[in-house]
């Protein structure tokens, strides 16, 4: 398994290796599953998936619902054809919480009130918040100031309150990682066989204004345009890929290219530095600083270490 924050070169790292061991990649990353966002994700490229067998990618619409059940069910089959075929698999991608179901498995969470949610989205955020504080204050305390400030996040911790109150025993990481459902285990309960890539933030942060403008030049635009004809509605998940909604800003005349290239720029760096405190503190990740030698360091821990236990 491969993780760490988007920009360290992950992709070229399995590709690499994977062509060395005749393996098959698996992605681990909630905005490559939307058909039609690839420039924008820095999706693989046809050419890069020739040789490569990939799974995880392209397996919805955008404008299609998709949650972490769905992509477990999708892995399960993947990694099952593969071990029928004896062939190694490797597993990368940024959102820890699709790493950490695959490690630990996936508990089922109380679904969402349709009928309580339609009062929900009319409370404010402070009224969420305050809802919040008197129901379980224990989950609020556990909840990051992001997620205290992001009105979905308030409400679906609301939902998973009323339904399985933490009785004083939340740890709040069931709002650590990017999509709203909780999973099962427990922080740092990850086997080191977990390897993860990582630059100092100077050297990332360059990496990640040298990929913006490369998207840019890519046809970022062009693509957007073409997503929003096709797709006038993305979904939820969807809408928070970055880099979308500062392209359409930009075909909508609200703001020029050079302030999306910024604002993308930023939104990416924020990114980044959550899926290091992630990787960091919900998981046990040997790190790999991410230059030449990175591919041939990453080979020799797995020889040593072995495969990573998985939980299906």
């Amino acid at each position: 398994m491969l993780v760490g924050a988007t920009a360290t070169g992950k992709t070229a790292v399995a590709q690499r290796l994977a062509g060395e061991l005749n393996a098959v990649i698996l992605s681990a990353d909630s905005m490559l599953v939307y058909r039609g966002l690839d420039i924008g994700t820095a999706k693989p490229t046809a050419a890069e998936r020739g040789h490569i067998r990939y799974g995880g990618l392209d397996l919805v619409n955008p404008d299609e619902e998709f949650h972490v059940a769905a992509w477990i069910e999708h892995a399960r089959g993947f990694l099952a054809t593969a071990r029928a075929a004896d062939q190694p698999v490797i597993i990368v991608g940024g959102t820890g919480l699709y790493v950490k179901c695959l490690l630990t498995g996936l508990t089922a969470q109380p679904a969402a009130d349709p009928a309580w949610r339609a009062t929900a989205v009319k409370m404010s955020r402070a009224e969420l918040q305050e809802k919040l504080q008197q129901l379980d204050p224990v989950r609020y305390a556990a909840l990051t100031e992001s997620d205290r400030q992001n009105p979905r996040r308030l409400i679906r911790a609301l939902e998973l309150a009323r339904e399985v109150p933490s009785l004083g025993k939340s740890d709040g990481s069931d709002f650590q990682a990017s999509e709203e459902e909780a999973v099962s285990g427990q922080p740092s309960a990850v086997s080191r066989t977990i390897v993860g890539l990582r630059l100092p933030p100077a050297l990332l942060a360059e990496r990640i204004r040298t990929r913006v403008q490369l998207m840019f030049a890519q046809g970022l635009l062009a693509e957007a345009r073409r997503l929003r004809e096709k797709f006038p509605q993305l979904s939820a998940t969807a809408r928070q890929a970055i880099g979308y909604a500062e392209a359409f800003a930009v075909l909508g005349g609200e703001c020029t290219a050079a302030a999306a290239c910024e604002k993308i720029a930023v939104r990416t760096r924020q990114l980044a530095k959550r899926q290091m405190t992630w990787f960091r503190h919900q998981a046990s990740t040997a790190w790999v600083e991410a230059d030449g030698d990175a591919a041939q360091r990453v080979r020799e821990f797995w020889s040593t270490h072995g495969p990573t236990p998985l939980a299906y």
